[in-house]
């Protein structure tokens, strides 16, 4: 954890190789990335600028930060591609560290990779965990006094920083109350999910449930599970109700 006057920043160096591409160009290859929590809940990394491959162009803006000092904002350019104001450097950081290296905006790039590996929505939190086990617990999932889901083989996920959620197989599902969602997002650490809302007469709750079918490798013992909301459903495990947690989710 780096401390300045203004505010802490953990800044840490990782032990991958990450690229970046943009356009179809490789933007950026280094074994010297640093993660940056700019926030609490996930990192995001800063490069080193002797690692870029694509050309970084003064726009004239910056980004004040009352941690990292103001940074001064690039559009980068990739053989003909241009990224407006994606990236940012603190060359005058009150944090060493920041001053060599550039940050690129995830989102403006076609795609990154850990390894050979590629990441999405944002770096895998090395303080994150994703363990998921196969269980023989009841688990029943009701909504409004109607029986959703049944299941004695269950799949628990348990995630750092969040509930347990419930993997349950589809044919323990009442699949007649689940209506197609146009959903999808995305999870660095399990893939892209699907949604379903739910039907209970004329009331539709819309996407109460998600499903990866082709989940990341280490996440494939939820691949073609279920999963319902806690925060907006019952669940009773082993008879007993859960009470529905208060996440970003509720």
């Amino acid at each position: 954890m780096t401390e300045t006057q203004r505010g802490r920043v953990r800044v840490e160096p990782s032990a991958k190789r990450v690229r970046a591409y943009l356009g179809g160009h490789l933007a950026a290859d280094t074994v010297h990335p640093t993660l940056v929590w700019e926030g609490p809940h996930y990192p995001t990394y800063y490069l080193p600028v002797a690692d870029l491959r694509v050309k970084l162009e003064p726009n004239g803006r910056t980004r004040p930060s009352p941690s990292r000092g103001e940074g001064t904002e690039f559009d980068v350019v990739a053989d003909g591609t241009t990224a407006g104001g994606a990236a940012v450097r603190h060359l005058d950081s009150p944090i060493p560290e920041l001053r060599d290296l550039v940050k690129l905006d995830f989102h403006a790039m076609d795609e990154w990779f850990e390894e050979d590996e590629p990441i999405y929505v944002h770096p895998r939190d090395p303080y994150t965990r994703v363990d998921i086990l196969a269980s023989s617990r009841h688990i029943r999932v009701e909504l409004d006094g109607e029986t959703l889901a049944d299941s004695h083989t269950p799949r628990i996920l348990f995630e750092t920083g969040l509930p347990a959620r419930y993997y349950l197989p589809l044919t323990d599902i009442r699949m007649d109350l689940l209506r197609p969602s146009a959903t999808r997002t995305s999870c660095p650490y399990k893939g892209h999910a699907e949604y379903w809302n739910v039907q209970l007469g004329e009331t539709s709750y819309p996407d109460l449930v998600w499903i990866y079918r082709t989940p990341l490798p280490e996440s494939q013992k939820i691949a073609g599970l279920a999963s319902f909301y806690n925060e907006k459903v019952d669940i009773w495990v082993d008879g007993e109700m859960m009470p529905r947690p208060k996440t970003p989710f509720s």
